[in-house]
């Protein structure tokens, strides 16, 4: 991410927190969860069925692949969720062998 101050187009960023895990993450207004994350170093917020790390996929909400809890909403996609000062996020995880039931 290139600082404010040196950005040729002269940007004026407005910054902004959010809560990762309970640990606080620093962005900018504009910036969407995932590229917030991102910035942060942060690769991967899921974890698939087989233990495997997720986070950005395809980047455009096809995949599902970015999905966490925002803000006690689980499922959420964080390439398509713009970064709202105070939102917190918690890491998703799907456990191997477990049966998800549908009542018709």
């Amino acid at each position: 991410m290139i600082p404010a101050h040196v950005d040729p187009l002269g940007r004026a960023d407005r910054p902004l927190t959010i809560v990762v895990d309970g640990a606080e993450v620093s962005g900018v207004h504009g910036q969407t969860l995932a590229t917030v994350l991102l910035a942060a170093d942060r690769s991967h917020w899921r974890t698939a069925p087989n233990g495997g790390p997720r986070g950005v996929f395809c980047g455009i909400g096809v995949c599902f692949d970015c999905v966490a809890t925002v803000n006690g909403v689980p499922d959420i996609r964080l390439c398509r969720r713009p970064a709202r000062d105070g939102d917190t996020i918690a890491t998703q995880t799907r456990v191997t062998g477990a049966v998800e039931t549908i009542d018709e």
